[in-house]
This record gives structure tokens, sequence and C-alpha cells, in this order.
């Protein structure tokens, strides 16, 4: 559960924006999405090297 303290004089706006941006880094929706279906774990892996092959070439890139 995710708490977040609002300050005396505190905007709601500005608690609302930190709330989000925690929300945001704890990975709750990605949790959530990925599990809205199975994947097969070959999947999972392919995916994984498509990823890791593709940050490689950005990597790669970036040094020419």
């Amino acid at each position: 559960m995710l708490i977040i303290p609002v300050k005396d004089g505190e905007n709601i706006d500005r608690a609302l924006k930190r709330f989000k941006r925690k929300f945001d880094r704890t990975g709750t929706m990605r949790q959530l999405r990925s599990r809205q279906a199975f994947a097969k774990p070959s999947v999972k892996k392919r995916a994984q090297m498509q990823k890791a092959q593709y940050i490689q070439n950005l990597r790669d890139q970036e040094d020419i």
C-alpha cells in the first residue's frame, strides 16, 4: 500500500502527482498487464533477446 503524506498547505495536485510517480515506480500496472495472459517461457526469452539486441544496436550506433 502506498502512503503519501500530505503536508499542511500543500496543493492536492502536487500530492496527486507524487502519488502517480510513486505508483509508476512500483511497476504494479506492468505486472497486472503481464499476468493477463500466459506467455510461454520460450516467448518470454525471445522477447528478452530481441530487447537486448535492440539496446546493443543502439549502443553500437552511439559509439560510431
